[in-house]
């Protein structure tokens, strides 16, 4: 008799392990998995780009200052915002299960790029700064770099759309619940972003 329930139990075991990954698969469990590695991809090429800016700021800022040391204030608001954004910059997937990481890490980055517009609109004061080589190259790759940032925050959001929006239908929001899939966040846009200032050089 003992032997017999035995064998009931491990003939249910074995076909429940047989047809769950088939139950999990048409409950969206499979796309689950491929679109939060999609938000994990894009989050690589937002650590990129974030990281490329972080590069180029030192040699901005001596490149400015060998012409522009009065702006001394200007330079250490940068340099400080550098700082700050560098504190949060262990970037990493834990910073997308954090919203409110998410948003300090957000809120430095913002702080620099404002840091950043405001030297180069102070450069504008400097017409020997604007004509170094050195500097238009710099000019040039942080230009290309913070295009590269919205584009990269853009495809982000996408990806995040996508894998919130399947994780919140029926009847897929019961296998995300059960096996720990929680939304991720969004990048906004800053305060005063629709009014972005317009620099010229």
């Amino acid at each position: 008799m003992k032997s017999l329930k035995g064998k009931s139990f491990q003939t249910i075991a074995l076909i429940s392990i047989a047809v769950l990954p088939l139950l999990l698969s048409g409950c969206g469990y499979n796309r689950m998995v491929t679109l939060e590695e999609g938000v994990d991809a894009t989050w690589a090429q937002v650590e990129n780009v974030y990281q490329r800016r972080m590069d180029l700021i030192p040699n901005l800022v001596e490149t400015v200052k060998g012409y522009a040391a009065q702006e001394q204030e200007t330079l250490t608001a940068v340099t400080e915002a550098r700082s700050r954004a560098g504190g949060v910059m262990q970037m990493d997937e834990s910073l997308l299960n954090d919203p409110e990481a998410f948003e300090r890490f957000q809120a430095a980055q913002d702080g620099l790029g404002s840091a950043l517009q405001r030297l180069l609109v102070v450069t504008e004061n400097y017409p020997d700064l604007k004509s170094n080589q050195n500097f238009l190259a710099l000019q040039d790759q942080l230009e290309g770099t913070e295009n590269r940032i919205a584009v990269e925050r853009m495809r982000f959001n996408e990806a995040v759309r996508a894998y919130n929006t399947l994780i919140r239908r029926f009847p897929q929001v019961f296998v995300a619940n059960i096996t720990g899939f929680e939304p991720k966040p969004y990048f906004q846009s800053s305060d005063g972003a629709e009014t972005a200032p317009k620099v010229e050089f």
